[in-house]
C-alpha cells in the first residue's frame, strides 16, 4: 500500500510543527508545501529542524503549482483563523478533489457564524468526493469535543463551564496579533471598541458545537468579553516582545444563552510566558447536572503541539470519512498514531 499524501498550506509555526510531526511518523509521506514571497523555490528543510538527511527534497511552491488534482490524500491547511479567509483556499483544494484539513479556528464548527459558507463547503466536498475538517487543541478538543465527552456521562446537564489558562507563547505572528501581544493598553482598548483585535477565536464555534451536540437550542448570539493582561515585567517569546506596562495576553469570557438562561460559559485568560508572573496553566471542566462533573488538567494541554498533533492524528479519520464538511462530532475520537498511518486507512 502507498504511503499516505500529504501536502502542506502555510510553513509557519503550526505548518512546520506539521511538518515534523510527519517525518517522525510511518506510512505517511510529505509531498508538497505551499508557500509564498521569499519562500518560494526554498528547501521545507530551511525552515524545520529536523535534518533532511536521504529523503527527497521538498520545494516551497505556488499553490497553483503544488496543489493539482489528487497530487495527495489530504492538504493541512495552517494559513488563517476565519472561516471566510480560509473558504478560497478550501474550495481550491476540494475542487482538486483532495480532504482538506483546516487549523482555522472558526473550521472547527463554521456552522456557528457561516453557515451559507459551511453549506457549501458541504456541497463541493460531496460533489468531488472529499471532506474537509477543522480542527486544533481549541476549538476542537479542549473547551468544545471534551465537553461534549463529559456530558456522556450525564442524566440531566443545567449548565457548563469550560475554562483554558493557557500560555500562547508556542503560537506564531497571526495569533500574536489577533490577541494584541506587545501593543500598548489604549492600543488594545481601542482595537477592541473598533472591532479590529480578534482576541481568541471559537467562543461561538465551541458553544455552538456543545448545545447542537446535547440538544440544547440557543436564544441569541454567543456573548463575549475582551480585557488586557497587562505585564509588569519584560516578557519575551519566540514570536512576540513584551515591555512591562504593556498587553502580554488577553483575557476572554464567552455566554451561551437557552431560553434566555446562561447556560454555557467560556473562560480563556491567555498570554505569553505567564510562568514569569507565577500564572499556573490549567484545563477545567465543571459540569452542573446530575451527576456534577468536576475535570482539572494542571499544566494546561499545551497549545501548540496540541494543535500540530489534532490536525496530523485526524488525517486518517478526514480520508475516511463520508464526503462533506466534517466536524470533530462527526469522526471518531482522536487519538495518537503510533502505527503505520496506512494501517488506519480504510480502502
Amino acid at each position: 500500500m502507498e504511503n499516505v499524501k500529504v501536502i502542506i498550506w502555510g510553513l509557519g509555526a503550526m505548518g512546520g510543527g506539521m511538518a515534523e510531526m510527519l517525518l517522525k511518523k510511518k506510512g505517511v509521506e510529505i509531498v508538497g508545501v505551499v508557500g509564498r514571497g521569499k519562500k518560494l523555490g526554498t528547501s521545507m528543510y530551511d525552515y524545520l529542524s529536523v535534518e533532511r538527511g536521504d529523503r527527497p527534497d521538498i520545494k516551497l511552491g505556488a499553490y497553483d503549482k503544488v496543489i493539482t488534482e489528487k497530487a495527495a490524500d489530504v492538504v493541512l491547511l495552517c494559513t488563517d483563523s476565519f472561516t471566510k479567509n480560509a473558504f478560497e483556499k478550501i474550495k481550491f483544494c476540494l475542487e482538486k478533489k483532495i480532504n482538506v484539513v483546516s487549523s482555522a479556528e472558526e473550521m472547527a464548527y463554521p456552522q456557528a457564524q457561516e453557515p451559507e459558507l459551511a453549506k457549501e463547503m458541504d456541497k463541493i466536498a460531496k460533489e468531488n468526493g472529499v471532506t474537509v475538517l477543522g480542527t486544533g487543541i481549541n476549538p476542537g478538543l479542549m473547551m468544545d469535543l471534551l465537553v461534549v465527552a463529559l456530558t456522556g456521562a450525564c442524566e440531566e446537564v443545567d449548565h457548563v463551564t469550560a475554562r483554558r489558562v493557557n500560555s500562547l507563547s508556542p503560537f506564531g505572528p497571526a495569533v500574536m496579533e489577533e490577541q494584541g501581544i506587545g501593543i500598548t493598553v489604549d492600543t488594545f482598548n481601542k482595537g477592541v471598541e473598533e472591532g479590529t483585535l480578534a482576541g481568541h477565536v471559537g467562543f461561538a464555534e465551541s458553544v455552538k458545537m456543545i448545545s447542537d451536540a446535547i440538544g440544547w437550542k440557543l436564544s441569541d448570539e454567543v456573548k463575549q468579553s475582551m480585557e488586557p493582561i497587562v505585564s509588569n515585567i519584560y516578557r519575551k517569546s519566540p514570536y512576540a516582545e513584551v515591555q512591562a506596562g504593556d498587553v502580554a495576553g488577553c483575557a476572554m469570557k464567552g455566554y451561551g444563552y437557552v431560553d434566555g438562561e446562561l447556560k454555557i460559559e467560556m473562560d480563556h485568560p491567555q498570554q505569553i510566558e505567564p510562568e514569569l508572573e507565577g500564572v499556573h496553566t490549567g484545563d477545567y471542566i465543571i459540569i452542573k447536572g446530575t451527576p456534577d462533573i468536576n475535570m482539572a488538567i494542571n499544566p494546561e494541554v499545551p497549545g501548540g503541539i496540541g494543535t500540530i498533533a489534532m490536525c496530523v492524528n485526524t488525517i486518517p479519520h478526514a480520508i475516511n470519512a463520508r464526503p462533506g464538511l466534517k466536524t470533530m462530532l462527526d469522526i471518531p475520537v482522536p487519538r495518537a498514531i503510533m502505527g503505520d498511518m496506512r494501517d488506519l486507512i480504510e480502502r
